[in-house]
Protein backbone atom coordinates (compact mmCIF):
# COMPACT_ATOMS: atom_id res chain seq x y z
CA UNK A 1 0.00 0.00 0.00
CA UNK A 2 2.81 2.45 0.91
CA UNK A 3 4.61 1.56 -2.28
CA UNK A 4 1.51 2.37 -4.36
CA UNK A 5 1.16 5.71 -2.54
CA UNK A 6 4.81 6.58 -3.30
CA UNK A 7 4.33 5.71 -6.97
CA UNK A 8 1.19 7.89 -7.12
CA UNK A 9 3.06 10.84 -5.53
CA UNK A 10 5.93 10.41 -8.01
CA UNK A 11 3.46 10.38 -10.93
CA UNK A 12 1.69 13.53 -9.68
CA UNK A 13 5.03 15.31 -9.18
CA UNK A 14 6.11 14.36 -12.74
CA UNK A 15 2.81 15.68 -14.13
CA UNK A 16 3.20 19.00 -12.23
CA UNK A 17 6.75 19.47 -13.61
CA UNK A 18 5.45 18.85 -17.14
CA UNK A 19 2.58 21.34 -16.64
CA UNK A 20 5.06 23.96 -15.42
CA UNK A 21 7.18 23.55 -18.57
CA UNK A 22 4.07 23.71 -20.79
CA UNK A 23 2.69 26.79 -19.04
CA UNK A 24 6.03 28.61 -19.21
CA UNK A 25 6.34 27.96 -22.97
CA UNK A 26 2.70 28.87 -23.58
CA UNK A 27 3.31 32.47 -22.48
CA UNK A 28 6.60 32.86 -24.42
CA UNK A 29 6.48 34.96 -27.63
CA UNK A 30 6.00 33.01 -30.87
CA UNK A 31 9.16 32.51 -32.92
CA UNK A 32 7.65 30.47 -35.76
CA UNK A 33 7.17 32.33 -39.03
CA UNK A 34 4.19 31.30 -41.15
CA UNK A 35 5.47 31.55 -44.71
CA UNK A 36 4.24 33.10 -47.11
CA UNK A 37 2.34 35.48 -44.80
CA UNK A 38 5.63 36.50 -43.20
CA UNK A 39 9.31 36.06 -44.09
CA UNK A 40 12.45 35.92 -42.02
CA UNK A 41 14.67 39.03 -42.01
CA UNK A 42 17.82 37.45 -40.57
CA UNK A 43 18.98 33.98 -41.57
CA UNK A 44 22.01 34.01 -39.27
CA UNK A 45 23.07 30.46 -38.50
CA UNK A 46 20.90 28.94 -41.23
CA UNK A 47 22.52 26.07 -43.13
CA UNK A 48 21.19 25.74 -46.66
CA UNK A 49 22.77 23.65 -49.38
CA UNK A 50 26.41 24.42 -50.11
CA UNK A 51 27.52 26.92 -52.73
CA UNK A 52 30.84 27.97 -54.20
CA UNK A 53 32.64 31.13 -53.09
CA UNK A 54 34.01 33.39 -55.82
CA UNK A 55 37.47 34.90 -55.89
CA UNK A 56 37.91 38.56 -54.96
CA UNK A 57 39.17 39.43 -58.46
CA UNK A 58 36.50 37.65 -60.56
CA UNK A 59 32.96 37.00 -59.24
CA UNK A 60 32.44 34.22 -61.82
CA UNK A 61 35.58 32.27 -60.92
CA UNK A 62 35.49 29.98 -57.87
CA UNK A 63 38.20 29.84 -55.21
CA UNK A 64 38.12 26.06 -55.62
CA UNK A 65 41.55 24.53 -56.27
CA UNK A 66 40.00 21.21 -57.35
CA UNK A 67 41.73 19.18 -54.65
CA UNK A 68 38.67 16.92 -54.24
CA UNK A 69 38.78 16.94 -50.42
CA UNK A 70 35.07 17.84 -50.21
CA UNK A 71 34.04 14.87 -52.36
CA UNK A 72 36.32 12.48 -50.47
CA UNK A 73 35.15 13.60 -47.02
CA UNK A 74 31.42 13.66 -47.81
CA UNK A 75 29.80 10.79 -45.88
CA UNK A 76 26.76 10.90 -48.19
CA UNK A 77 28.79 10.92 -51.42
CA UNK A 78 26.65 13.75 -52.74
CA UNK A 79 29.47 15.95 -54.13
CA UNK A 80 31.11 15.31 -57.49
CA UNK A 81 34.02 17.43 -58.71
CA UNK A 82 35.50 17.03 -62.18
CA UNK A 83 38.95 18.53 -62.63
CA UNK A 84 40.47 20.44 -65.53
CA UNK A 85 44.30 20.49 -65.56
CA UNK A 86 46.36 22.78 -67.71
CA UNK A 87 50.11 23.24 -67.93
CA UNK A 88 51.14 26.19 -65.81
CA UNK A 89 52.36 29.36 -67.46
CA UNK A 90 54.78 29.83 -64.57
CA UNK A 91 58.38 28.89 -65.37
CA UNK A 92 59.62 25.65 -63.86
CA UNK A 93 62.63 26.11 -61.60
CA UNK A 94 65.93 24.93 -63.14
CA UNK A 95 67.65 22.04 -61.37
CA UNK A 96 70.22 22.73 -58.69
CA UNK A 97 73.81 22.99 -60.12
CA UNK A 98 74.87 19.87 -58.20
CA UNK A 99 72.06 17.89 -59.86
CA UNK A 100 72.80 19.18 -63.39
CA UNK A 101 75.97 17.03 -63.61
CA UNK A 102 74.24 13.78 -62.60
CA UNK A 103 73.20 11.15 -65.16
CA UNK A 104 69.76 11.62 -66.76
CA UNK A 105 67.99 8.96 -64.67
CA UNK A 106 69.04 10.68 -61.42
CA UNK A 107 68.29 14.18 -62.76
CA UNK A 108 64.70 13.14 -63.51
CA UNK A 109 64.31 11.86 -59.95
CA UNK A 110 65.45 15.07 -58.32
CA UNK A 111 64.24 17.79 -60.73
CA UNK A 112 60.97 19.70 -60.23
CA UNK A 113 57.96 18.26 -62.05
CA UNK A 114 56.17 20.53 -64.48
CA UNK A 115 53.57 22.41 -62.47
CA UNK A 116 49.89 22.01 -63.36
CA UNK A 117 47.08 24.49 -62.80
CA UNK A 118 43.95 22.75 -61.53
CA UNK A 119 40.45 24.14 -61.53
CA UNK A 120 37.01 22.57 -61.37
CA UNK A 121 35.52 21.60 -64.72
CA UNK A 122 32.19 20.83 -63.03
CA UNK A 123 30.98 20.83 -59.44
CA UNK A 124 27.75 18.93 -58.76
CA UNK A 125 25.75 18.56 -55.56
CA UNK A 126 22.95 16.04 -55.09
CA UNK A 127 21.10 17.73 -52.23
CA UNK A 128 18.74 14.75 -51.94
CA UNK A 129 21.46 12.90 -50.03
CA UNK A 130 23.15 15.80 -48.21
CA UNK A 131 23.01 15.53 -44.41
CA UNK A 132 24.29 19.12 -43.88
CA UNK A 133 27.12 17.78 -41.73
CA UNK A 134 29.43 20.61 -42.84
CA UNK A 135 32.56 18.49 -43.34
CA UNK A 136 33.06 19.93 -46.82
CA UNK A 137 32.80 23.52 -45.56
CA UNK A 138 35.06 22.93 -42.55
CA UNK A 139 37.80 21.07 -44.44
CA UNK A 140 38.06 23.06 -47.68
CA UNK A 141 41.69 24.28 -47.76
CA UNK A 142 40.82 27.20 -50.07
CA UNK A 143 37.66 28.35 -48.25
CA UNK A 144 35.76 27.81 -51.50
CA UNK A 145 32.56 26.34 -50.02
CA UNK A 146 29.94 27.91 -47.74
CA UNK A 147 26.35 27.27 -46.74
CA UNK A 148 23.80 29.13 -48.84
CA UNK A 149 20.88 31.21 -47.59
CA UNK A 150 18.45 29.42 -49.96
CA UNK A 151 15.73 28.76 -47.40
CA UNK A 152 12.60 28.44 -49.52
CA UNK A 153 13.05 25.05 -51.18
CA UNK A 154 10.08 22.91 -52.11
CA UNK A 155 9.51 20.40 -54.88
CA UNK A 156 8.11 16.97 -55.57
CA UNK A 157 10.78 16.21 -58.18
CA UNK A 158 14.14 14.78 -57.06
CA UNK A 159 16.02 16.36 -59.98
CA UNK A 160 15.12 19.83 -58.65
CA UNK A 161 17.62 19.25 -55.83
CA UNK A 162 20.57 18.35 -58.05
CA UNK A 163 22.70 21.47 -58.41
CA UNK A 164 25.44 22.41 -60.86
CA UNK A 165 27.15 24.79 -58.44
CA UNK A 166 29.76 25.99 -60.92
CA UNK A 167 27.13 26.95 -63.52
CA UNK A 168 24.97 28.51 -60.80
CA UNK A 169 27.86 30.68 -59.59
CA UNK A 170 28.67 31.81 -63.12
CA UNK A 171 25.04 32.78 -63.67
CA UNK A 172 24.43 30.15 -66.34
CA UNK A 173 21.37 28.93 -64.41
CA UNK A 174 18.83 30.99 -62.55
CA UNK A 175 19.05 30.93 -58.74
CA UNK A 176 15.61 29.36 -58.49
CA UNK A 177 16.13 26.62 -61.07
CA UNK A 178 18.18 23.64 -60.13
CA UNK A 179 19.86 21.03 -62.30
CA UNK A 180 19.05 22.84 -65.55
CA UNK A 181 22.52 22.12 -66.89
CA UNK A 182 23.10 18.94 -64.88
CA UNK A 183 24.17 16.14 -67.26
CA UNK A 184 21.73 13.32 -66.56
CA UNK A 185 23.19 10.88 -69.08
CA UNK A 186 26.66 10.97 -67.58
CA UNK A 187 27.04 8.93 -64.35
CA UNK A 188 28.90 10.54 -61.47
CA UNK A 189 31.58 8.67 -59.61
CA UNK A 190 30.67 10.09 -56.21
CA UNK A 191 26.87 10.22 -56.36
CA UNK A 192 24.38 7.50 -55.55
CA UNK A 193 21.85 6.15 -58.00
CA UNK A 194 18.23 6.27 -56.82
Amino acid sequence: MIQNLRQAMTDVWSMLVGLKVTTTNFFQPTITVHYPRATVDSLEGYRGHIELVATDEDPKRPRCIACGACAQLCPSSCITVRIKQTVSARPVLPPHPDIANLPLEFRQKFSHPMEMDREPKSFHLDYNYCSLCGLCVQNCPAGAIRFSQDVYLASEILEDFQYDLLAQMRGETHSGSRAQNHPQAEPHANSRES
